[in-house]
């Protein structure tokens, strides 16, 4: 059954189930009473990105948690690991964020931390999400003197700020650095360039004038060709593309080069391991990520582990095994002695760290990973049957991983959000992926589309 929260939350197109003003409030009303175990006043925090439609459901929400008896503390837009921090650094026992990251304005989405600042894990939201959608479900109201309050807090950025500059060497500055960021007119379009700044860059600003519709529009991590160009135009020392919810980072270098989180990973981790603060030696990514970081990180005399695709499922592993790094090809990167989750601009300054500290230009440290050629095809789909239970694709699965042998990998996933199913392979020979690629999807399209 497809569950109700997807592999990042709620996600939906706005005014349509399951993104209504109805289904937010009874959300709210949902995670309240999951998380009143009573003995105190219960605290949440809200925080959103730019979209439009943010205030109704900011709204909705705000009156499900204080009817079932949660005092809502609203900080505004504000990325998502923010909240994840200030979540924990409030000691409140519930974090949201509205937002569908780096999707259209029209897409918006909802997502909840613990009390730790961690994403929840799926037997959490499956007993939520049992509540909001039993239509008959008797909610446990408390007395009238237990109601909620809700009031905004106007210095979440200023805390926010102080924190991600913590993670910064207290010996090191950006003085000298010319950074363009692109804020994707999304959650940190405020904090981002102003942190930057206040450590010493002169910082290059794009996409940071939010009107409500243009989130995530031809900006932003999606699209960091137009910081290449803006790089390459300004001579900068090195561009940042954030998303949405400006928790993921896409990197350019001063050539206009765009780094994808995998090579970003590499620098980071070799970093770490000659420092020795990669704990365990070992990196946690998906099953997306490129081949040759496995590669990589095995010569280094280290150790790459795969999860599932969704920086939650990077995160899990890593509080498992007590690592320090993990991330994901699509920018998520988790830093997890600063962190508890993905944070595009603390990522940015540990690179930014790392640039001062060995005295290099970032096209210098990326020479470090050379990706393996990856083909990758969404194919729109109708069901989503158990991949395993579909010969005629498992045949085709079987037949490509003979061909590429141990020097290639087939990886067939279902889209959390959408109705797709992602086929990707990669190898050396890049004919060879884009050929397989191309007769793997048209298996799939077939099959799933009777």
């Amino acid at each position: 059954m497809k569950r109700f929260f997807g592999t990042d939350g709620i996600r939906g197109y706005v005014n349509k189930a399951p993104m209504t003003a109805d289904m937010a409030l009874r959300l709210g009303l949902a995670a309240g009473t999951y998380f009143r175990d009573g003995g105190h006043r219960h605290k949440a925090i809200i925080g959103k990105d730019t979209r439009l439609s943010g205030y109704m459901l900011e709204s909705a929400l705000t009156a499900g948690l204080c009817a079932a008896g949660i005092d809502v503390y609203q900080v505004g837009p504000m990325p998502t690991p923010a909240i994840a921090f200030l979540t924990k650094n409030m000691r409140a026992d519930i974090g949201v964020v509205i937002s569908a990251s780096h999707n259209p304005y029209h897409d918006n989405g909802i997502k909840f931390f613990d009390k730790n600042g961690y994403k929840l894990p799926d037997n959490v939201e499956d007993n939520i999400a049992q509540m909001v959608l039993n239509k008959d479900y008797e909610w446990d109201y408390p007395k009238e003197d237990k109601i909620g309050r809700a009031k905004r807090i106007f210095d979440a950025q200023g805390r926010y700020i102080v924190y991600i500059k913590n993670s910064f060497p207290e010996h090191l500055n950006l003085n000298g650095l010319r950074i363009v960021i692109d804020c994707a007119n999304g959650a940190n379009y405020k904090i981002a360039p102003l942190a930057l700044e206040e450590l010493g860059a002169e910082v290059i600003t794009m996409s940071n004038t939010p009107n409500g519709t243009n989130i995530n529009l031809q900006c932003g991590s999606l699209y960091p060709e137009y910081v290449a160009e803006k790089v390459k135009e300004v001579r900068a020392d090195i561009g940042l593309a954030l998303d949405g919810d400006a928790d993921r980072l896409i990197v350019v270098d001063e050539a206009g080069k765009i780094l994808d989180g995998d090579q970003i990973m590499a620098i980071c981790a070799e970093y770490l391991m000659d420092k020795g603060k990669l704990k365990n030696n070992t990196l946690a990514a998906t099953s997306m990520s490129n081949m040759a970081l496995e590669i990589f990180m095995s010569k280094k005399g280290g150790t790459l582990i795969r999860t599932n695709v969704g920086d939650r499922y990077v995160v899990e592993a890593m509080r498992q095994f007590d690592l320090s790094l993990g991330g994901e090809k699509s920018g998520h990167l988790i830093f997890h002695d600063y962190s508890t989750t993905g944070d595009g601009l603390l990522a940015a300054l540990q690179i930014l760290a790392i640039m001062r500290e060995s005295d290099k230009k970032l096209s210098e440290l990326a020479q470090k990973l050379e990706l393996y050629p990856q083909e990758m095809e969404n194919v729109s789909i109708t069901q989503k049957p158990d991949l395993s239970s579909v010969p005629e694709i498992q045949d085709a699965i079987k037949q490509a991983e003979s061909e590429l042998g141990k020097y290639g990998r087939v990886v067939l996933r279902y889209s959390g959000t959408e109705n797709l199913c992602r086929v990707m392979v990669e190898a050396r020979d890049e004919k060879q992926v884009k050929r397989l690629t191309k007769q793997l999807a048209d298996v799939v399209r077939i099959a799933l589309n009777k």
